[in-house]
């Protein structure tokens, strides 16, 4: 009777040994990689719709290696961001705004697309749409009567994107507030507003674009022509606002005179 040949036989059981804890390894691995994120971070300029985004997005880091400022990282296990695919923390390095964006140019899928950045076949970083600032009124000392402005001071685009508006102290009945008020047509989500804010938590922070939402069907705005036309393209003519005789929206008597 032949002996076993146990040299070969441990052999064996090692190799399914390797390869099965290499399977468990991929399995958890994919798994933590399409885990859902929890929490709030902002893509490059130029990044596709999140969902598209993420289908796009190879996880090559070219985009983190491209940008000047460091600003960008590709997320890891311990991030709020799908592992692998680059964000940025306004609060500690933010989006410099360069004109070339480099990030979205060496992107070889055109997850980060220049498309959405141009204008007149030029790249135009204004156009840029990460997220949008918003004030904290409850914390920002600009509300309890104190001047700073240095979120306002800070901003590429100051009197566009972000606005100091004056408005009487009732507290004192003497001094102006100065209120930072962003546009949010404008602000690109650049995150410098955030970064300089110097209250121990930002005052002013931004948000990406999906946590906004959108009026959709639901109504239509009288005065605008396009969104009147949208409505009845959609059949939802029913969910336009009352008038009342001159064509101004009647809010508060449902459209009686």
């Amino acid at each position: 009777m032949r002996e076993p040949n146990l040299a070969r036989r441990k052999a064996i059981i090692s190799g399914l040994s390797a390869a099965g804890l290499a399977a468990f390894g991929v399995i958890i691995w994919s798994g933590a990689v399409r885990v859902k994120p929890n929490g709030v971070w902002l893509r490059p300029p130029a990044a596709l719709e999140e969902t598209a985004f993420l289908r796009r997005c190879i996880r090559c880091g070219l985009c983190v290696t491209a940008c000047p400022f460091h600003t960008l990282k590709l997320a890891d296990i311990g991030d709020h961001a799908t592992i692998g695919t680059p964000f940025f923390t306004p609060r500690s390095v933010p989006c410099e705004m360069c004109p070339s964006v480099p990030c979205a140019v060496i992107c070889p899928t055109d997850a980060l697309s220049t498309e959405l950045i141009s204008e007149g076949g030029k790249l135009a970083i204004g156009k840029a749409k990460m997220g949008v600032a918003v004030v904290d009124s409850e914390h920002c000392i600009a509300f309890e009567g104190l001047r700073c402005e240095v979120c306002y001071r800070a901003c590429p685009l100051i009197g566009t994107a972000l606005t100091v508006e004056p408005k009487r102290n009732e507290r004192s009945g003497k001094h102006a507030m100065f209120i930072p008020v962003v546009n949010n047509a404008v602000c690109t989500g650049c995150g410098k507003c955030e970064a300089v804010c110097i209250t121990e938590k930002a005052s002013i922070f931004v948000l990406p674009t999906a946590f906004f939402g959108a009026a959709g069907g639901h109504y239509a705005r009288g005065w605008d022509a396009a969104d009147e036309a949208r409505i009845e393209q959609s059949g939802g003519a029913q969910n336009r606002l009352p008038t009342d005789s001159k064509g101004a929206q009647d809010y508060l008597n449902g459209g009686e005179l």
